[in-house]
């Protein structure tokens, strides 16, 4: 599945990937070298970063099942234990 991010989120991204390379390496770049690293880090590290967060939205989706199963749950035929 390949990640496409929304236009204003791009712009973002490519913004501060040109800030990031001006502050930590001393050096300017262009559009076009932004947008080619941006291309890179989606493809090769989003995948990972993608998977990771699903993964971890699974566990915590599992955590909550496993607390319904806890939290809602009726005694049956309790009726005359109760006299």
């Amino acid at each position: 599945m390949a990640i496409k991010l929304n236009k204003d989120t791009e712009e973002r991204l490519l913004t501060s990937l040109q800030r990031y390379c001006a502050q930590n390496f001393d050096e300017e770049i262009g559009g076009l070298k932004a947008r080619m690293l941006l291309d890179f880090c989606l493809r090769e590290i989003g995948p990972s970063v993608y998977n990771q967060a699903v993964q971890d939205a699974q566990s915590v989706m599992q955590e909550k099942i496993a607390e319904v199963e806890t939290n809602c749950y009726e005694t049956e035929f309790g009726y005359w234990g109760k006299k």
